[in-house]
């Protein structure tokens, strides 16, 4: 099941964006620096497993690609928190993604296929520090979701 999932996910982080043809030596760095054990996937991202308590774990993507508007350049970060049966997701559940992403300091829900993956921005030249701290809060968030939803770790 996890594998199914993790195929699914790495198609929703691929299909949205141009693919980075080789994984991002400063985010490399920083990952190295703060000792993040992670995996380069066949799209250049950085793919880690966040360990959440000794019971649980979540999956999260540091994009190497960088979108960028006139005057920023954006670094995401993506973690799928849950998986529909079918293509949409069932209203109560649409809602309450909405609702999480009114509170959330970062990120927001979005829908890839029939995963929800909360997607995490920051600036593409944050610190080590910083982007620490979004893979951490990315993970921590997304996997109270798929906890609250599902009550699994499949993701």
């Amino acid at each position: 099941m996890r594998a199914a999932c993790l195929a699914l996910a790495c198609l929703a982080v691929s299909a949205t964006a141009v693919h980075a043809a080789d994984a991002d030596p400063v985010v490399k760095a920083q990952l190295e620096k703060k000792g993040t054990p992670f995996t380069i996937d066949d799209d250049g991202d950085f793919q880690i497993t966040v360990r959440i308590d000794e019971n649980r774990t979540q999956l999260v993507w540091v994009r190497s690609a960088v979108e960028e508007t006139n005057h920023m350049r954006v670094r995401e970060i993506w973690s799928p928190g849950y998986q529909s049966e079918g293509a949409a997701f069932p209203a109560a559940i649409a809602n309450d993604l909405l609702e999480r992403s009114n509170t959330l300091k970062l990120g927001s829900w979005v829908k890839q296929e029939k995963v929800a993956m909360l997607v995490t921005k920051i600036a593409a030249d944050a610190s080590a520090d910083e982007l620490d701290e979004a893979i951490d809060l990315t993970a921590t968030a997304a996997d109270e979701v798929e906890l609250d939803l599902t009550g699994k770790d499949d993701l």
